[in-house]
Order: structure tokens, then sequence, then C-alpha cells
């Protein structure tokens, strides 16, 4: 089935998020993203697309210097996958490696789930310019 042009262009939202951890098999293998709601940093997204090589390395150098023990998400973890595989359960967490939540990085993505993901994100860069802890869920 073909479809219309007009029917894949949907607008993508960027918002700026913080980084929270990551997903390292080898190095980097997603970033692990939110942002705060009152004191509280709220996972939404792993992040794998736009990650590049060299920006995987570089980002992988800055993400090591913060590691933490603990998990800075206030919501993890979650009980199950999702419909879209978004969810981060007590099993997948034991993969990551938690940063402070001192980076902000910029996500373009299609859409919020009804689980409060984003869908189809991707990685754009770091956001030095901004801080993380104002990272707040904007309005779509």
């Amino acid at each position: 089935m073909i479809f219309p042009k007009t029917q894949w262009s949907t607008v993508k939202w960027s918002p700026w998020t913080t980084l929270g951890g990551l997903i390292s098999p080898q190095g980097l293998g997603s970033v692990i993203v939110g942002y705060y709601k009152g004191e509280g940093l709220v996972y939404v997204a792993r992040v794998r697309n736009g990650l590049v090589a060299t920006s995987r390395r570089q980002l992988f150098q800055k993400l090591r210097t913060l590691a933490i023990p603990q998990c800075p998400f206030i919501n993890l973890p979650e009980s199950g996958k999702g419909r879209w595989g978004e969810g981060l359960t007590a099993d997948v967490m034991t993969k990551c490696v938690w940063v402070r939540p001192k980076l902000a990085a910029q996500i373009d993505f299609l859409e919020w789930t009804d689980g409060d993901h984003l869908r189809h994100s991707k990685f754009v860069g770091l956001r030095e310019d901004k801080d993380a802890r104002l990272a707040v869920k904007e309005p779509t």
C-alpha cells in the first residue's frame, strides 16, 4: 500500500530533557532521559537513534564521570515494557548505569504515548546552554 506523503509529514517535538543514565552493553548503547516533575526526575525514554560513533564516544566519556549507584528516576522500575516496548523494567534496569542528572540533551520525537513516554525518539545533542534541573514536560 502506498501512502500519500502528507500522511508521513508529522511535526516533531524537540524538547530538552535530562540525562539520567545509560544502557551500556559495551560502551554506550542508549541514553536514558527524563524531565522534572516537581523535585523528581521522571523517566520518558531510552534513546539510541541519533547516537553515531563519534557522538557516542564523546557522550560516554562525559557520562562515565557522573556515575552514581542509585537510579535517579522516581517512576522506575516500571511493571511492564508497554505496547511499544518503551518501558524500563527491573530486569532491564540491571543493565543500566545511572548518572547524576547534570546534563541536558535535545531529543526529537514524534509524539507522547499514553504511558507518558516519547515515541520514535532521536538524540540531537547536548544542550550546554540549558540547566538540566529545569527540564520539564512542555504542553503539546
